[in-house]
């Protein structure tokens, strides 16, 4: 299931993708527009912003706002950083890789191989889609 974090992440950024001068948005007008907590989304913002997403400025005029085109943020770049691996378990992740203690052999494991289904189904999506495909017109 999708965190808050992330429903809040993707919703900030597609705020801020629709705004026609890019300009500088506060936290409170997006928490506002978009119903989330500003603390809460003080973080997200804060996040986004140290991993390259976003810019920010400070004093009279300041607030959040893209520092990418929306047509080259792809979602798999969002999605690691708010929501971490993509892989619903370690064992197939491709950045997060981790071996299951439970599982002698990965290659006998059912488990494994429906994950690794999944983790190429989302991916596919993932990679396919930017902050540009998923913008609803206002």
């Amino acid at each position: 299931m999708l965190s808050k974090k992330t429903k809040y992440g993707l919703k900030a950024l597609t705020f801020l993708a629709r705004q026609k001068d890019q300009r500088p948005v506060q936290i409170s007008e997006i928490a506002k527009q978009e119903n989330i907590s500003q603390k809460f989304l003080e973080s997200i913002l804060l996040n986004l912003r140290k991993t390259g997403f976003l810019g920010s400025k400070k004093g009279k005029g300041g607030g959040y706002y893209l520092i990418k085109n929306p047509e080259e943020i792809v979602m798999t770049d969002v999605i690691r950083v708010l929501e971490g691996p993509i892989a619903m378990v370690p064992c197939v992740s491709l950045n997060f890789y981790e071996k299951c203690d439970d599982c002698p052999d990965e290659k006998l494991c059912s488990v494994n191989k429906l994950m690794l289904q999944v983790r190429d189904s989302a991916l596919a999506v993932y990679r396919n889609n930017t902050l540009a495909d998923i913008l609803i017109p206002t």
